[in-house]
């Protein structure tokens, strides 16, 4: 994924779900569903009642799509891959910091 649509447009602050269509090639109507399934994607709906999407959401998207498109996961087996994705990332988070309070130990004894 590394020639990402995205790569190619201005940077926004938020797409309407047109844009993240065009942008993704799929369809309306599957954003809005992979909204009910997977709680990752939160589009802000303005004053307007409009999906807007951020560019974590566009991420996102693009991150699921290949998982459901190019390596064959069900919407149940993408949805896990991406929660173990922050839960691995916690996980080295707490390791480094643990790491590093007992370097900062060592020092102080």
């Amino acid at each position: 994924m590394s020639s990402s649509p995205l790569q190619k447009q201005p940077s926004k602050l938020f797409y309407r779900i047109g844009e993240v269509s065009r942008l993704t090639g799929l369809e309306p109507y599957v954003l809005r569903y992979w909204e009910t399934e997977f709680p990752q994607i939160k589009p802000d709906k303005g004053n307007s009642k409009q999906r807007l999407y951020s560019k974590k959401d566009l991420d996102t998207i693009l991150q699921i799509k290949h998982l459901l498109y190019k390596e064959g996961f069900t919407i149940s087996g993408a949805r896990k891959k991406l929660n173990s994705r922050g839960e691995q990332d916690v996980g080295a988070v707490i390791a480094s910091a643990k790491k590093e309070l007992l370097e900062i130990l060592e020092i102080l004894k």
